[in-house]
């Protein structure tokens, strides 16, 4: 059978290698006779397991000691309320900018939580000459205090990343979901960081929270335990039953990343894969994308065929060629290709090849 390649948004494909691994680990983990999934949260292997991991982590994005990292409930889609559950107290503020379908989310979910005044937001993507692209503001001109600047680094609906760091003279707190990993950034430019984990870390139900000491001591709303920071950070993410088995993939996808060179290395074959792809999509006139070449994301390439009547039978050609979920987002349609951190480049080199012969025997 030829090689199935997944361009799935998220839950997205984990790197072939953990799945093997987990395989061969599913009835008999570490030696115990039993799964991962059914040792206790507590047990001393577990435990072992879930320090190992925040240890590579910390080490792979280079996390300074005043950062705790947490592994929370909900995937990222859950720190939207927690984030303003657990600074926005005593009727605090926060600026949102929104670049795309899921920093609007944010926003949305935040104005259910407190009064409309407490939530200001700014539309930072604009059209100039039938492209998207990102403008941010100047923050440090806005004369206002904010508890945080709250912002989504890459919106996978519409192919649009932000690869500019902000000047904000308020903690930022990053939806890095579809980038944590995928290149180095400064964390200690960040109030806060979170990410669903079902697109560079595991499977989905997890997310990860990098959370500065002085965050902590802001004003919270009343919440749920499960979903406090300080509670989580008092009971080492394990206040209840944590997602075991997803904590015990993450942890091996951080292992992974580590043995194939760290971030810095998988930046560089991220670069090398979407360079390829938009490369195949701009020198086709069969193909068009609609984000400005310095916003494009490297995760998530967004791509129409110009006649859109060919949709359909590209699909369905694709699939058979082993190339699956290449399907737009239903907002915005058209295609879409994920490549995150487990996609080797031999995969986009598929789908190139794939694109290019269909021009061919369609044109």
């Amino acid at each position: 059978m030829s090689a199935i390649y997944n361009f799935c948004a998220g839950p997205a494909m984990l790197p072939q290698a953990v799945m093997q691994k987990a395989q061969q680990e599913l009835i008999d983990w570490n030696g115990l006779g039993v799964s991962v999934m059914e040792i206790s949260h507590r047990s001393k292997e577990f435990i072992a397991l879930t320090d190992q991991a925040e240890v590579t982590l910390r080490k792979l994005m280079n996390i300074p000691a005043n950062y705790h990292v947490l592994f929370m409930h909900g995937g990222g889609r859950a720190q939207f309320s927690n984030v303003v559950n657990n600074f926005l107290g005593d009727n605090g503020q926060a600026l949102y900018l929104v670049s795309g379908q899921w920093s609007s989310a944010a926003v949305t979910e935040a104005k259910k939580l407190v009064s409309e005044h407490n939530i200001d937001s700014i539309n930072i993507v604009e059209q100039i000459n039938g492209l998207y692209q990102v403008k941010l503001p100047d923050l440090t001109a806005i004369d206002k205090d904010y508890r945080y600047v709250h912002y989504c680094s890459n919106e996978t609906v519409d192919g649009i990343e932000i690869f500019e760091e902000l000047d904000s003279p308020w903690p930022i707190v990053a939806d890095l979901s579809s980038t944590i990993m995928s290149h180095e950034i400064d964390v200690s430019k960040y109030g806060l960081i979170y990410a669903g984990a079902q697109k560079n870390i595991g499977p989905s139900g997890l997310s990860i929270v990098i959370v500065r000491d002085d965050m902590l001591k802001l004003p919270s709303l009343p919440q749920s335990s499960v979903m406090d920071y300080r509670v989580a950070v008092e009971h080492g993410s394990m206040f209840n039953t944590p997602p075991t088995f997803a904590w015990y993939l993450a942890s091996e996808v951080f292992a992974w990343l580590a043995a194939k060179g760290g971030v810095s290395a998988m930046a560089e074959v991220n670069q090398q894969k979407a360079a390829l792809l938009y490369d195949c999509i701009d020198s086709n006139p069969f193909y068009k994308n609609g984000v400005a070449p310095h916003n494009r994301s490297r995760m998530n390439v967004t791509f129409q065929l110009v006649n859109d009547a060919l949709d359909s039978e590209f699909l369905a050609q694709a699939e058979q060629a082993g190339l699956v979920a290449l399907k737009g987002h239903r907002i915005v349609g058209g295609m879409r290709a994920s490549i995150y951190n487990a996609m080797p480049l031999a995969g986009v080199q598929v789908l190139v090849d794939f694109m290019n012969n269909f021009a061919v025997n369609h044109s």
